[in-house]
């Protein structure tokens, strides 16, 4: 089997070594590879692994857990919820920052780019890190779960006292994934417009996380864009 060599920080690269030389990673690799002869994909092949080259493994402090990259133009940057400076937010963002200020205070940043939260450790991770343009889900259930399921029982059984955000159902379903006796789940309704009103607002997963990680006695995120 031939070892896929991606765009991936190394240290991650070293620890996911194993599902890199899997067959279902190769026989995805393969699905990139046609799909992009046919279609247009998101993120660029350059940002698919941003998630893991802004926030480094050992820096990890917090993770939240997205579905799919963004398919339209221009927004999807290979961070969960985040889109380009310069690119309109989309709704579940808007909403993600109407909790923000809600939370604590600050107000709407102006770009829905969030690598500042990336680069202090949290990690922006969707379960599925392709997409066709234009077409939601359209890379699901190609082999990416199986990936990025492995990055979550790594970080699970690897480090202490990280905070697993779980919006929605979907993000949900991956806490059998987590060992809860030794990391945090804060877990609330899916900031998207059907059902933000139904448990996301009023959630404080902002000072809710610091909390948690003053708690641990770690540094906590500036949470401020």
């Amino acid at each position: 089997m031939t070892t896929i060599n991606p765009v991936i920080e190394n240290s991650w690269k070293q620890l996911l070594s194993e599902e890199f030389r899997s067959e279902y990673f190769f026989k995805l690799k393969e699905f990139i590879i046609r799909e992009k002869k046919k279609y247009k994909i998101y993120p660029p092949g350059s940002e698919i692994f941003s998630a893991f080259n802004y926030t480094l493994f050992d820096k990890v402090k917090v993770v939240i857990l997205g579905q799919d990259p963004y398919h339209g133009k221009g927004q999807a940057n290979g961070l969960c919820f985040s889109v380009k400076d310069g690119i309109a937010k989309p709704p579940s963002l808007q909403n993600i920052f109407k909790e923000l200020q809600n939370d604590l205070g600050y107000p709407i940043p102006v770009s829905g780019n969030m690598e500042k939260w990336a680069q202090q450790g949290v990690l922006l991770l969707n379960a599925t890190l392709t997409v066709r343009a234009g077409q939601a889900g359209s890379h699901q259930n190609k082999g990416w779960e199986n990936f990025t399921d492995a990055v979550i029982k790594t970080l699970s059984e690897k480090k202490e006292n990280l905070i697993f955000i779980l919006w929605g159902a979907f993000a949900q379903a991956k806490e059998k994934l987590i060992d809860t006796s030794r990391h945090y789940i804060i877990k609330s309704a899916h900031p998207s417009p059907f059902s933000a009103d139904r448990g996301f607002f009023g959630s404080h997963p902002f000072s809710r996380t610091n909390e948690f990680l003053k708690k641990a006695g770690v540094k906590e995120i500036d949470w401020s864009l």
